[in-house]
């Protein structure tokens, strides 16, 4: 019996090293401490999870503070995010252990909670010093670098010195005036001779529409405002930037025409016998169905360009298509063998679409492409 029970604690003592080991071996992991604290927290006697925790908090602790140590060499402003990481996971390790009883009998951790001021402090006064360096400057490319630093250094500090006015200063500072100009009309357009009213209407629309989504000159998703070359010219406004919208390779051909026919057979009551029976003959009829259709394509080229120094900002061509198909029947035969569908058909008349339909609905679909490149091109 004696030997029996010595061989079962000589088992234990060799279970419980075991298990210490398989946390020591992964200490350098942070979630190894949180996994023997929650292990404590469920069984504050569980021996293993106790002799491996203080091991494994100095060994992590001394990992993160060499981190910091190292980030602190460093010049660049990406440190002071890795510097934050490393401190929050000391402050993390330290919220675990300082929440649990078990845990906190058996560790002191530290409160890095002072620290992570001064790095806050630290770093939102080295984004803002950086900010000033590009303030005053004339390009636009600066000012954007500048309101993007002190917007750094107010989220890392809310409401730090006077970043906000800064930013807004930077972003007024790098407001640009958009011109954008009508649609020209390059396109070799096969005219066909069916509804030709409208069609400049569709041009200047495209261009008031775009003006006017993108936020005229009351825009303030991005740094910029927006004409029509005619507020331009009304207000007396020099564009830093002309928008020029073209129109080529619109081709709307002639429908094509389709034929094709298909049977159709019914059984109907042809009357009754001498008993009251129905009887039933099967009716036949043929459905003649012509379906024309056509496929509209269109493209426009967006150029930007930049008027003070004459150089292209960007150029881009968009395409689509419009699709457009109609059927209409005629039949021989028996029509009690028809089905409600193929009296729609038969029932149906041809409604071309007419030009400006047709480039209303190009439009509408090259549309969202257009104003989405000329928001990227003015966003920061």
């Amino acid at each position: 019996m004696k030997k029996f029970l010595f061989a079962i604690a000589t088992v234990l003592v060799f279970v419980s090293c075991k298990t210490s080991k398989d946390y020591l071996s992964r200490s350098q992991d942070d979630k190894t401490l949180f996994d023997i604290v929650k292990q404590l927290n469920k069984h504050s006697d569980d021996a293993n999870a106790a002799i491996a925790l203080p091991q494994v908090y100095t060994t992590l602790q001394q990992k993160h503070l060499k981190n910091i140590e190292k980030y602190n060499s460093s010049t660049e402003l990406g440190r002071w995010d890795k510097i934050a990481a490393a401190y929050g996971s000391l402050q993390g390790m330290y919220d675990a252990i300082d929440n649990s009883a078990a845990a906190s009998r058996l560790v002191k951790a530290v409160n890095y909670e002072k620290e992570i001021a001064v790095v806050k402090e630290a770093a939102a006064g080295d984004y803002y010093q950086t900010g000033l360096t590009f303030f005053d400057k004339n390009k636009r490319e600066d000012a954007r670098r500048a309101y993007s630093y002190f917007k750094k250094a107010d989220s890392w500090v809310k409401d730090y010195k006077n970043a906000k006015a800064k930013m807004q200063e930077a972003f007024d500072n790098s407001i640009i005036l958009v011109q954008i100009n009508p649609v020209q009309d390059n396109s070799f357009f096969f005219n066909t001779g069916w509804g030709n009213t409208g069609y400049n209407f569709s041009n200047e629309y495209f261009q008031q529409n775009l003006t006017r989504d993108l936020g005229g000159t009351y825009a303030s998703r991005y740094p910029a405002k927006f004409y029509t070359e005619w507020e331009a010219r009304r207000e007396a406004i020099k564009p830093d930037w002309v928008v020029d919208l073209v129109l080529r390779d619109i081709d709307i051909p002639r429908p094509v025409s389709y034929t094709y026919s298909s049977n159709r057979s019914k059984q109907v009551e042809a009357g009754r016998d001498s008993s009251g029976k129905a009887i039933y003959q099967t009716v036949y009829a043929t459905i003649n169905i012509e379906r024309q259709s056509l496929t509209a394509r269109g493209q426009m080229d967006v150029n930007i360009t930049d008027v003070v120094n004459r150089k292209s900002i960007a150029y881009n061509s968009y395409s689509d298509t419009y699709n457009w198909q109609q059927e209409v029947a005629t039949y021989s035969g028996d029509s009690r063998a028809l089905t409600s569908s193929d009296w729609s058909l038969i029932n149906n008349n041809y409604n071309l679409p007419r030009k400006e339909d047709i480039l209303n609905e190009l439009y509408r679909s090259i549309y969202p492409q257009v104003k989405n490149k000329i928001s990227d091109e003015v966003d920061w």
